[in-house]
């Protein structure tokens, strides 16, 4: 039995070993008009690919927000995936350079969480790459399987990143009625 690449890779210390039959979580923000395009063309190409990705669809990868991701990892996410169109081709002129150069931070900062880095990929895959797509959630599932469940940053920080609260960040909390926290009671007009 062939051995593959990710089941060679060390699993970082702190992270538990997979349980039989477990398959890991990923969370996917996709471009609107590329990966989210060349999933469906996976999907409708009947690629084998593995059915444990959830996909968010965003209007372009520029537009995902560091904590979205921190969210997805406190809310069990055991890997999250972000893919756009390729650098030079985004339908928003630069959303993919912000967003690689934020997420190249983002690693940097799972790394002193305590999270391996290795949990957040970046791949940009167009409308017609539908084959690549179905390779990069195969790696990546390979990869997810040979860390381990992933720790929830909400079990670590939770109340420290704002992450773990049922409203959330930014979120105003349920008080029954329209008041607006922020305003001191005072309603909209």
């Amino acid at each position: 039995m062939a051995q593959t690449q990710a089941s060679k890779l060390p699993v970082a210390a702190g992270e538990p070993a997979a349980p039989q039959g477990w398959e890991p979580l990923i969370v996917g923000f996709l471009c609107n008009w590329c990966s989210y395009a060349g999933a469906d063309s996976a999907g409708t190409g009947r690629m084998v690919q593995p059915t444990n990705v959830r996909i968010v669809r965003v209007p372009c990868s520029g537009r995902v927000n560091p904590r979205f991701i921190l969210r997805a990892f406190a809310r069990g996410a055991d890997g999250v995936l972000v893919s756009g169109c390729h650098p030079g081709d985004c339908h928003y002129a630069t959303g993919n350079f912000y967003a690689r150069r934020r997420l190249m931070l983002l690693k940097r900062y799972l790394e002193y969480l305590g999270l391996d880095p290795r949990r957040l990929e970046t791949h940009w895959v167009s409308a017609s790459e539908g084959q690549k797509w179905a390779e990069v959630v195969r790696s990546m599932s390979e990869t997810l399987k040979a860390l381990g469940p992933a720790p929830r940053l909400g079990e670590w920080f939770g109340a420290d990143l704002g992450l773990a609260t049922e409203t959330g960040p930014g979120e105003p909390p349920e008080t029954g009625s329209n008041e607006r926290p922020e305003t001191g009671g005072q309603r909209d007009a």
